[in-house]
């Protein structure tokens, strides 16, 4: 993955410290990620389940590795954007004019510092300039031109146009127009959903992240629920760390993650039961779907999803917990972290 210096003197306030490990043991680290929500073809499954495994635990391994909650899920969601059977980074969808265009966040509980990027071009890992934004400017949200003057500043490798560009994408997105002649217009096209990862350290501190490519055919310049804080992407130590994949246009007109933690400090709901009273309201309300994974402050997990299926998997451990269909939860004994990057 690409390593970025940070200028020191560009840095306008200091993120909150990594959790030293050996300081606390009041909760057990827990790196829990999603592939994305929606209609995982049989023939993906096995890749699905693989990229989330290997996110979960790359990212568990930076958690151990350094105690930070936002090295480990920026880690893992690097790891699914350098795969292309995910809707980010290399596998992102293509909008109406063939391009790629995508969104991300990610959201330190501590002391809410966030740093949401859109309408990232020809990089690889948007989550990482989305993370370089609240490290290195006094904003939170940059987008297009600007955003990319920040990524090419930094150090970031940018690719030369299109070459994030896949031919499953591509295929999609003639499948997409092709289908506007017909009634199911309204139907999703390409890798489902969005990709992203929450993360508890042992002393309860918790980070949210998600990247997407967003919907085949978009119009340029659209911008999905993923980078909006309480919309798709939301971590507060007082509650916990959501992140959220599925229609994106609803996801932010009900305001999904808001409402869920909302359920979680103030309905006496546990994560899991926010999860499901929040997508099932929504889809009910607008007859769209959406998934959901998050971990409350005290390490209780949520995996919802009213799609058909939603790949996902954490790490607690040594246990690898991962599924894709409805009440599914395999398990594998992992071990001791490996070396980074392996």
């Amino acid at each position: 993955m690409l390593r970025f210096l940070l200028v020191t003197s560009l840095i306008l306030f200091v993120p909150a410290q990594a959790a030293k490990l050996s300081e606390c043991a009041q909760f057990e680290p827990t790196v829990l990620v999603h592939g994305g929500a929606g209609n995982i073809a049989d023939a993906k499954v096995p890749f699905a389940k693989l990229g989330v495994k290997h996110a979960a635990r790359r990212g568990y391994e930076a958690l151990q590795q350094t105690g930070s909650v936002l090295d480990a899920v920026e880690q893992a969601v690097n790891a699914l954007e350098e795969d292309g059977n995910f809707n980010a980074g290399y596998g992102a969808v293509l909008n109406w004019d063939g391009d790629v265009e995508m969104d991300a966040a990610i959201m330190h509980g501590g002391n809410l510092s966030a740093g949401c990027v859109s309408l990232a071009r020809d990089i690889v890992h948007p989550i990482s300039l989305a993370r370089c934004i609240m490290e290195t400017t006094r904003h939170q949200y940059i987008a297009g031109e600007g955003a990319m003057h920040i990524a090419q500043q930094q150090g970031f490798d940018i690719l030369s146009k299109g070459a994030l560009v896949t031919e499953a994408a591509k295929k999609s997105l003639a499948d997409f127009k092709a289908s506007l002649n017909g009634s199911r217009a309204d139907m999703l096209y390409g890798s489902p959903g969005t990709v992203g990862a929450v993360a508890l350290d042992a002393c309860g501190n918790v980070a949210a992240a998600t990247s997407t490519g967003g919907i085949t055919g978009k119009l340029p310049g659209r911008i999905g629920d993923s980078p909006l804080l309480g919309a798709g992407t939301y971590a507060d130590n007082e509650t916990g760390a959501v992140s959220a994949t599925g229609h994106g246009e609803t996801i932010m007109r009900f305001n999904v993650v808001s409402r869920m933690l909302a359920l979680v400090q103030h309905g006496n709901c546990s994560m899991q039961q926010a999860a499901q009273q929040v997508l099932q309201q929504m889809s009910a309300r607008f007859e769209q779907t959406a998934g959901i994974i998050g971990i409350d402050h005290f390490g209780q997990l949520g995996i919802y999803f009213t799609s058909k299926r939603m790949s996902w998997a954490y790490q607690r451990g040594e246990e690898l917990h991962f599924g894709v269909d409805k009440d599914e939860d395999e398990v594998e004994i992992v071990g001791e972290p490996r070396v980074a990057n392996n």
